[in-house]
């Protein structure tokens, strides 16, 4: 294992974190239990098989010096000097037992869950952790996984979650493709078509800002949406049939996201509803993250992100009104392409030299609130079954980021034959989530209802 610098984007991540808004993703796991001690051989398991996988073992440090003279001398147009950068780095006396914890038995593993994700992961060393919670009545317990944003997306957090399960026959991950060593200064024969790549990435990043400029004009979200820094996280979960969601797909057609995601637009309008707060009129900007990893690809490590922006439909009363408009929204970001549009702002990243990362994340932690209003992300899930320790993993709950100044984010998975909606919150702003998961289960009952009439 070498050092390599962080991609802009997995820099950005760094930075913006706070101990008010830990950038960590996670995924909660609940395995059927085989005997009383299997929670504790997880753990154990757990433990022993990370020590065997080197994306486990690797840290971040920041780097001041211009050039990390350890690495290979290199110009390249479209990557600055390190300056205020940062290296993700193995380390050599790495103790995998201080990342795994086993807790006291509970009976709510998403309550557990929410007061593990609140607190942010240990900056010095590799920034994840396992957290083993059985339940009160042994027969099931869960694992929590936390990875920091700068270590992994979630393709890529799958990858090293996948890694410390028992052993399964997977399909093998492409190699990653080697790349070229880089000179001093650039071969003089490759500078036209460096400087024509230069000159549209600038026309793309001048692009995307003005997408981004315009999607803020007549904004009306919901006060429900919008929370100060508290810290304190709340989680709920929602497993619902996948063929429900197939029946809704083959009525009215689209895709399986375009359901999900109206899922979650007819829920908001629900909820705003119950608790009064009142969904008319109300729109708000959902982050659409779309991965640029190619599937089967375990590398590069760190985030290969874009996304998408659309308005959800949360104050049209109609169930099939609200798919459609998802629907052809979607088909508009699609025909357009993930590297355009105020949706794939991620991509702005490649274009800050690493110390404008560093002095400028906690100014982009804060604007992530003038970007969009609700995150809403698919975190694609193998259907072969899992196993830890001979128990077999039976729900997965994806667990998303929480950015500054908003109050809730969604994640979807599906896993053998089931929707996994996972749903986190600031506590404080929002008590009454399970309200919410309640209203994505009627959401899907209401659409399926309204497609038989």
């Amino acid at each position: 294992m070498t050092s390599d610098l962080l991609a802009p984007l997995d820099l950005a991540f760094w930075n913006i974190e706070s101990a008010e808004h830990p950038m960590h993703l996670g995924a909660l796991g609940v395995f059927a239990a085989n005997s009383p001690a299997a929670a504790p051989h997880a753990a154990d398991l757990l433990a022993s098989r990370a020590a065997g996988v080197p994306g486990l073992r690797m840290r971040i440090r920041d780097v001041w010096q211009p050039l990390d003279l350890r690495q290979p001398l290199a110009f390249d147009l479209r990557r600055p000097l390190s300056f205020g950068g940062a290296v993700r780095e193995p380390v050599p006396d790495f103790e995998p037992f201080d990342h795994v914890r086993l807790h006291a038995p509970v009976a709510d593993f998403h309550e557990a869950a929410g007061a593990i994700m609140q607190r942010p992961l240990e900056r010095g060393r590799p920034p994840w952790e396992a957290h083993v919670v059985p339940g009160v009545d042994g027969t099931s317990f869960a694992v929590l996984f936390k990875f920091h944003h700068a270590l992994a997306d979630g393709l890529r957090a799958l990858t090293l979650a996948a890694a410390v399960m028992d052993p399964m026959d997977m399909p093998t991950p492409r190699p990653r493709p080697e790349e070229p060593s880089r000179a001093l200064f650039p071969d003089v024969r490759k500078l036209p078509g460096l400087v024509r790549g230069t000159l549209s990435d600038v026309g793309r990043a001048l692009d995307i800002g003005a997408s981004v400029a315009r999607a803020t004009w007549g904004v009306r979200s919901s006060s429900a949406l919008v929370a100060e820094a508290t810290g304190t996280r709340r989680i709920a979960g929602v497993a619902l049939e996948l063929d429900d969601v197939h029946k809704i797909r083959k009525s009215v057609g689209g895709t399986v996201n375009d359901v999900l995601i109206a899922v979650v637009a007819g829920a908001l309008r629900r909820w705003l509803d119950e608790r009064g707060d009142g969904s008319e009129g109300v729109a708000p900007r959902a982050l659409i993250p779309v991965s640029r990893r190619r599937p089967r690809t375990a590398h590069p490590q760190g985030n290969r992100l874009s996304g998408y922006l659309m308005r959800l439909p949360v104050d049209d009363p109609d169930p099939l009104g609200r798919l459609d408009t998802v629907r052809r929204a979607m088909d508009r970001n699609k025909d357009a392409g993930p590297n355009r549009g105020a949706g794939a702002v991620a991509l702005l990243a490649d274009h800050v030299p690493a110390l404008g990362h560093r002095l400028g994340g906690p100014v982009v932690g804060q604007a992530a609130r003038l970007l969009f209003d609700i995150l809403v992300t698919s975190v694609p899930l193998p259907s072969l079954g899992m196993k830890l320790g001979g128990c077999p993993l039976t729900e997965v709950y994806p667990l998303a980021p929480l950015a500054r100044g908003q109050s809730l984010a969604v994640a979807v998975s599906t896993f053998r034959g089931r929707v996994h909606y996972g749903l986190v919150a600031d506590a404080e702003a929002v008590p009454d989530l399970d309200r919410l998961a309640k209203a994505v289960s009627a959401e899907v009952e209401e659409l399926i209802d309204a497609c038989v009439l």
